[in-house]
């Protein structure tokens, strides 16, 4: 009978020992399992972060698609101006076709306006700046501060704040 019993005890030894073993098996396969559900976790979070990016990326870069689009018919439509300038600049008389001329150059500058352009403001004795003007002409005078602008040649542009066509101006040197 003591036989009997120690087989027992020995059967239900190692029974226990086979359970431990499958646990601690289970365990580790849980815990490797765990760690490939974190990785694939960050990747998803990163992979959702970067998309998430290169939207806002894509629609910045459409709105300025958007914003500047135009920006190669408005400087066609920037020499009409200067033709009214020049036109207005040779008319002597005040008459009734003088006004219409202001009031057509009037209105195509609102309606570019509206559209984000705006004439860069030049002054005598402002100061040069490459950023803004091209100086086309240099001239000397004793009385006249260097690097100051002398006279607008040429009205420079800026269409939504960007500079798409430096005013021309005579500086002095």
């Amino acid at each position: 009978m003591a036989e009997k019993e120690n087989k027992k005890k020995e059967d239900k030894e190692e029974e226990l020992i086979g359970k431990v073993d499958e646990t601690v098996g289970l365990k580790k396969e849980t815990e490797k399992l765990a760690k490939e559900r974190d990785e694939y976790l960050d990747g998803w979070r990163r992979a959702k972060a970067d998309f998430i990016n290169y939207k806002k990326d894509e629609l910045k870069r459409l709105e300025e698609i958007a914003r500047f689009g135009s920006e190669s018919l408005i400087l066609e439509l920037i020499s009409i101006l200067d033709d009214f300038d020049l036109a207005l600049a040779t008319l002597e008389k005040q008459g009734a076709a003088e006004k219409g001329i202001y009031l057509i150059k009037s209105r195509f500058e609102d309606i570019l306006k509206r559209r984000g352009l705006e004439r860069i403001k030049v002054e005598e004795g402002n100061k040069f700046n490459p950023n803004y003007h091209e100086a086309i002409i240099a001239v000397q005078e004793e009385d006249k501060e260097a690097d100051t602008i002398a006279e607008e040649i040429e009205a420079g542009y800026m269409l939504h704040g960007k500079v798409i066509r430096p005013t021309r101006v005579k500086v002095y040197k």
